[in-house]
């Protein structure tokens, strides 16, 4: 993660919501979508990365799109500034690039 300061995550119920998140955020602000993850029984959750002031700016976004949808239903979100190196294994896991061959 030598190229970016923060990790920024939004869960939420269901793809439309995840994906107006993930729009959301990618538009908000410099980030890179970096994946998403089927969590359990229908939570989503989509990852983005970049400096700590545009992961802020993506997942405030991200939160604000799902809130504003009819029956939007946000679980969590989280900025990690400087992750431990160590949370590579676990980002690579939900990577696209990997899902994309």
């Amino acid at each position: 993660m030598a190229n970016f300061e923060a990790l920024g995550l939004v869960e939420t119920f269901g793809l439309v919501f995840v994906l107006e998140a993930a729009d959301a955020m990618c538009k908000a602000a410099d980030v890179e979508l970096v994946g998403y993850e089927n969590t359990a029984s229908g939570y989503i959750s989509v990852l983005v990365r970049g400096d700590v002031g545009a992961c802020k700016t993506a997942v405030a976004a991200g939160v604000k799109a799902v809130q504003e949808m009819e029956d939007g239903n946000l679980y969590s979100s989280v900025v990690i500034a400087r992750p431990h190196q160590d949370l590579e294994k676990i980002i690579a896991r939900y990577s696209l690039d990997k899902l994309l061959g």
